[in-house]
């Protein structure tokens, strides 16, 4: 009997697991423990779009100091170096009024973060296509925004995209596939089209 009540336990503890749902739950990639201060490297910008590292730079440094777990300390202190890079600027007219005017905008902001390790000048990590997009009306409607309003909103998303890759570590933050920005508008604007020579008529008559 006491066997019997064995296996009909045992069979109910399997019956009960079966039954939920098991979740894969990885362990966060987070730094390592030598890491305990961190610098921010001025952001590299690769556009033709001037001035915007500047400013992300601020917003990225206020982030962190929001967050609050890494000082935030200059370079010759810091265990880590937190290297941005702004790779594409895409701003792409959405919609258009009758008279073909642009009425709404997509603009997408692109950038590459590096995470080096002072000790021994490697990179610990990258992560490439870190992406901010944002759809606004032009500035002549109601609610509409200039282009300039809409980057302070893009900075803002990409800081806190910096904080939690760099705090929370790999898969907190997902990048763009490179197929994906070969298929939008160029981050500048295009050079001017080349036009080949075009060859004389001659009349065979």
């Amino acid at each position: 009997m006491k066997r019997v009540l064995v296996l009909l336990a045992a069979a109910a503890a399997i019956a009960g697991c079966a039954g939920q749902d098991v979740a894969y739950r990885p362990a966060p990639q987070i730094l390592p423990s030598n890491i305990k201060k961190i610098a921010l490297r001025m952001v590299v910008n690769k556009t033709q779009q001037y001035g915007m590292e500047d400013k992300l730079m601020i917003d990225i440094r206020d982030a962190f100091l929001a967050d609050g777990n890494y000082p935030i300390v200059p370079e010759a202190q810091a265990d880590g170096i937190v290297v941005p890079t702004i790779t594409r600027y895409i701003l792409t007219p959405i919609q258009f009024d009758a008279t073909l005017v642009p009425t709404a905008y997509k603009l997408d902001i692109l950038m590459d973060l590096e995470f080096i390790d002072r000790a021994t000048n490697t990179d610990l990590w990258v992560q490439r296509n870190m992406e901010a997009s944002e759809t606004f009306a032009a500035q002549t409607l109601p609610g509409g925004k200039t282009e300039e309003q809409a980057r302070e909103d893009l900075w803002t998303q990409l800081a806190n995209q910096v904080v939690t890759r760099v705090v929370q570590g790999f898969g907190t933050v997902t990048g763009t596939s490179e197929r994906w920005i070969t298929g939008q508008g160029p981050s500048t604007a295009p050079a001017a089209p080349t036009t080949a020579p075009i060859a004389p008529v001659t009349n065979p008559y």
